[in-house]
């Protein structure tokens, strides 16, 4: 199964970002290969609107299945929902320590979002 994770910076030690849409970084990892690649987000940094909605976009290009952050929008989780893509909130720590809980089953699946449209964190 491939998942997103927002993230800090660029590997397993990041701390997961807790803004979806302004993350720096998502950390796409393979949980059955134990690999990873990193996907930018470069372009919703600084965004006067529509990160969440661009940012979900950018995951679902990368076929992942399941997303871990810390909050997401309204937009993006119906973005995101809507393409298949199962979205878990309130995830910290580490990007690595996260996927380890994630595939032990640890996170309950958001039933909606966590927070109203422009949450800057």
């Amino acid at each position: 199964m491939k998942i997103a994770v927002s993230s800090q910076g660029k590997d397993l030690t990041s701390v997961v970002d807790p803004r979806f849409g302004r993350a720096p970084f998502f950390l796409i990892v393979d949980t059955e290969a134990g690999t990873h690649t990193l996907c930018e987000n470069s372009q919703n940094l600084n965004a006067l609107q529509g990160a969440g909605i661009q940012a979900a976009e950018t995951v679902v290009r990368q076929g992942v299945s399941a997303l871990l952050t810390g909050h997401c929008g309204p937009k993006a989780f119906r973005a995101l929902t809507a393409a298949g893509v199962e979205v878990f909130v309130n995830v910290t720590g580490s990007v690595g320590d996260a996927v380890k809980k994630f595939k032990k089953g640890e996170y309950e699946r958001a039933a909606s979002p966590d927070v109203q449209g422009h949450w800057n964190g």
